[in-house]
């Protein structure tokens, strides 16, 4: 090798690395995905049925794709189970898998596909990186064939996982994530031994990537920010939206500001599955979000983003949750609540009757305390103060301390909990805080039609949600989701799935 040669691969290192320094921001994109679904059979397919159906789906993410780098993104994140769907057993999904290797390889798909054995949806992947010169963000499933030298070795000799894979602009596959928390009916694949951080240095800043449920845990998502210092994290999801708490755009929105980082969030679109809802999510607020629960159709979403959100004048300040909540007395109104079930978590709630007030609930460890102005109080809308400190989950059990001022679906106080979508009462101002536990509390404002409120509404530095100007909308909820991870009880079935005796 010429010493020219050699020297390559430092220059080009160098001159991305100057890029990077120059620029404060990078284009990024997300597209939510109406997946084309494969029959329902406990039978697998044969392989080029599974790859015709794969195939499908390819042809309309690699048309976001062309139309993203066309206008300018630099990268681009595609949801989970975008490629093949969601319908499977064990069995039925092994035609779909491919063998992934560790990135370490080093290896370009699009210009050595058999390198290791078939690969032909790494290949497609790694070209549309390549041929549009973009990063692309997928989720396919990986397998692992093991031997009964690993005794937790399934059945029928393989391990199969729920698998992001990332190719950037010259194709080479860069990162490789098995997804850590399954969701409980993802019975089709295996729990990995260890959970996985996964980063990568691009461009435009330190990446990060998990999938779907990992959000609501410690190991890999908070880990990544807290101890891995990642700039921006992908987010690839097939997220059921379930108010009045978990809609995707608000808890992704509310957890990206909770942990100042951007959040790059890719769901799939399925009315049926009430799976909607993706966004660019920033410390700020969001950058860009789109939810429809009325079509069928997907949707491509760009926007700027701080390469270096830590390094920006608009980053915004560390947050002492219980600060403002433990300095001031009750406020008078905690003799005088209600239990209520939000789901099965069941709730401390108190009626706020008045068109302005502040009151305080508690339950557990956690006081609540809000002050409010509504703009005008409706004799057919209720609003309710409710406190939650305890376990969340029928099977995997994890801590929730929950603070929200939050719409009754009617006047009936026996329906307060429950989901409601719309509402009519606008608030001149509210403020709300919580004696929190822990520093992982998460901001959310939702507005009538499943809305965000970007803008118009700040974190004080003492823990305080507070409107800025007033809602400009009707009010459905405002949140603070916090999240005890050291209280949550162990995983019942972080074990392989048919592991041998």
């Amino acid at each position: 090798m010429l010493p020219s040669q050699a020297l390559l691969p430092a220059v080009v290192f160098a001159l991305a690395a100057l890029q990077a320094l120059a620029s404060n921001t990078f284009l990024a994109a997300v597209y939510e995905h109406a997946v084309i679904l494969p029959q329902s059979t406990d039978l697998p397919v044969s392989p080029s049925h599974a790859l015709a159906l794969m195939n499908k789906n390819m042809d309309v993410l690699e048309g976001a794709i062309k139309e993203a780098a066309r206008q300018g993104a630099h990268i681009i994140v595609t949801p989970e189970d975008g490629i093949y769907g969601w319908r499977f057993t064990r069995e039925s999904i092994y035609p779909y898998l491919e063998d992934i290797p560790d990135p370490v390889v080093d290896w370009i798909p699009c210009t050595d596909p058999t390198r290791f054995g078939p690969t032909p949806v790494q290949e497609r992947l790694s070209c549309m990186a390549r041929n549009n010169s973009i990063y692309v963000v997928a989720n396919i499933g990986d397998k692992k064939p093991c031997d009964s030298s690993d005794p937790s070795c399934p059945r029928d000799g393989r391990y199969q996982y729920n698998t992001d894979v990332v190719f950037d602009t010259q194709g080479k596959l860069v990162a490789r994530y098995h997804k850590y928390n399954l969701f409980r009916s993802e019975t089709q694949f295996n729990y990995p031994k260890e959970p996985e951080a996964v980063t990568f240095e691009t461009p435009f800043g330190k990446l990060g990537i998990f999938t779907c449920f990992d959000i609501l845990f410690y190991e890999p998502a908070v880990v990544l920010v807290s101890k891995m210092q990642v700039d921006t994290v992908l987010f690839p999801t097939a997220w059921m939206n379930v108010l009045p708490f978990l809609t995707a755009i608000e808890f992704h929105s509310a957890w990206a500001m909770g942990m100042r980082v951007n959040l790059l969030s890719a769901n799939t679109h399925s009315t049926s599955k009430a799976m909607t809802g993706s966004g660019l999510f920033t410390p700020e607020g969001p950058a860009a979000y789109h939810y429809d629960s009325a079509t069928e159709e997907g949707r491509l979403l760009l926007a700027e983003l701080s390469t270096h959100p830590r390094l920006s004048p608009t980053y915004p300040p560390a947050i002492n949750w219980s600060s403002h909540a433990t300095s001031i007395k009750k406020f008078p109104g905690e003799n005088d609540t209600f239990s209520g079930a939000v789901r099965r978590d069941i709730f401390t709630f108190s009626e706020l009757r008045h068109k302005d007030g502040n009151c305080t609930v508690c339950q557990g460890d956690l006081c609540c305390h809000l002050v409010y102005q509504m703009s005008n109080k409706s004799e057919d809308e209720v609003y309710v103060l409710g406190a939650f400190d305890g376990l969340h989950g029928s099977l995997i059990k994890y801590h929730w301390q929950i603070c929200s001022l939050l719409k009754c679906p009617s006047t009936n106080l026996s329906t307060c909990g429950q989901p409601v979508e719309t509402a009519q009462t606008k608030f001149e101002m509210f403020s709300l805080s919580g004696t929190f536990g822990t520093s992982y509390v998460f901001p959310e404002v939702l507005y009538s039609g499943v809305q965000l409120a970007p803008g118009e509404f700040e974190v004080l530095r003492d823990g305080r949600l507070k409107s800025k100007h007033g809602t400009s909308k009707p009010l459905v909820t405002a949140t603070l989701f916090g999240r005890l991870y050291e209280k949550d009880l162990p995983h019942p079935l972080r074990i392989s799935p048919e592991v041998s005796p």
